[in-house]
């Protein structure tokens, strides 16, 4: 990246400086398209996953004007937000583990009322539930809804190949498995276009206007072949901590666990720790040198408590999201292992 930071070109010109810096985007491109399992030109580089979900949710309204927008509340705040902002929301429940209802999804998209969009995570970002997406996308592809697939908490992460789901819409993002944060990818089904969110310039094909970030997308496309060939490995490595992190935290009293224990992305589990605040566990285990985030609203930037775990019918105010990555160590797990019990008990005490 630090090479790229020093050169100017604008890479849709045809000089040689320019040339240049096409090729190390297109390289980029081939890459992550790799990683994910599509074709190179079914990318469009965006500022992060935020943008890419914005872009397909504005997109496919356009489309299908005066259509539904289907959404659970599992979702993340991007994708709430930006269904609400693209017309009628139809809320999709979930089950106790977050789990999106089908049923209710194939009941609607053969319905009376046009569906402009059905949206599915691929895995829930706060307590790891995988989502059936690929039952999701066949109800919406056999009634020819459009459906997007937010893949940012799975991509890189967990082995996944969007070629075969052939979802019509994905978003991605870079930071979430190593790459550099402000990039990440729409990623359009073959054939489908939809009207871009940024205009103003024929970058990205048209589908996506302003100067390209050299420097990110080069960032993005190195994360993505050192992923792509580790990336099995890697979750492997990442279920054995997080499954030693979930029996670590269950072994104390009075802690549950939240969203499936089983059918879940590898690197993140979300318990609920019984008559503590969230916020005084997070404290005492920073003291331990310990990061770690909770659902609950003091300790997010949002003032209302998780919608996601609001969804699950779940107490916000007592979860506890784990999680790990590429740097964390066995040492890391045993740290938690030993603090937990010590700051939960203390907490306890002088709650009583």
């Amino acid at each position: 990246m630090v090479e790229w930071l020093g050169r100017s070109a604008d890479p849709g010109r045809v000089h040689t400086e320019g040339r240049m810096v096409r090729a190390a985007i297109e390289e980029a491109r081939e890459a992550v398209a790799g990683l994910l399992g599509v074709r190179p030109r079914q990318m469009v580089f965006t500022s992060g996953a935020t943008e890419a979900v914005n872009a397909a949710t504005w997109g496919a309204a356009r489309l299908r004007p005066g259509g539904v927008v289907a959404c659970a509340g599992v979702e993340h705040s991007c994708v709430r937000d930006a269904a609400e902002r693209a017309g009628n929301v139809a809320v999709i429940p979930v089950d106790g583990d977050g789990r999106v209802d089908v049923g209710f999804v194939r009941d609607l998209v053969n319905g009376a009322a046009p569906v402009a969009l059905v949206h599915c995570q691929w895995g829930n970002h706060e307590v790891a539930t995988l989502q059936p997406v690929e039952e999701v996308v066949d109800a919406c592809r056999s009634a020819g809804v459009l459906v997007h697939v937010d893949a940012a908490a799975a991509a890189g992460l967990t082995p996944s190949d969007l070629g075969a789901l052939d979802a019509d819409l994905v978003s991605v993002s870079g930071h979430k498995f190593g790459g550099p944060p402000g990039v990440g990818a729409m990623v359009v089904r073959r054939g489908l276009r939809v009207p871009p969110l940024l205009v103003g310039g024929e970058q990205e094909r048209a589908r996506r206007a302003g100067m390209e970030n050299v420097p990110a997308i080069v960032g993005f496309g190195v994360a993505a072949a050192a992923a792509a060939g580790s990336v099995g490995v890697e979750a492997e490595a990442a279920r054995r901590r997080t499954d030693a992190l979930l029996a670590a935290a269950l072994a104390a009293p009075g802690v549950i666990a939240y969203g499936s224990t089983t059918d879940r992305l590898p690197h993140i589990v979300c318990v609920g720790v019984e008559g503590v605040e969230a916020e005084a566990v997070l404290l005492g285990l920073d003291q331990a040198g310990i990061a770690a985030h909770s659902g609950s609203a003091c300790s997010s930037e949002s003032l209302e408590p998780s919608p996601v775990l609001a969804a699950m019918g779940v107490d916000a105010e007592r979860s506890l999201r784990l999680s790990v990555g590429w740097s964390t160590t066995d040492d890391d797990v045993a740290a938690f292992g030993h603090a937990f019990p010590g700051v939960v008990s203390r907490l306890r005490a002088l709650a009583g």
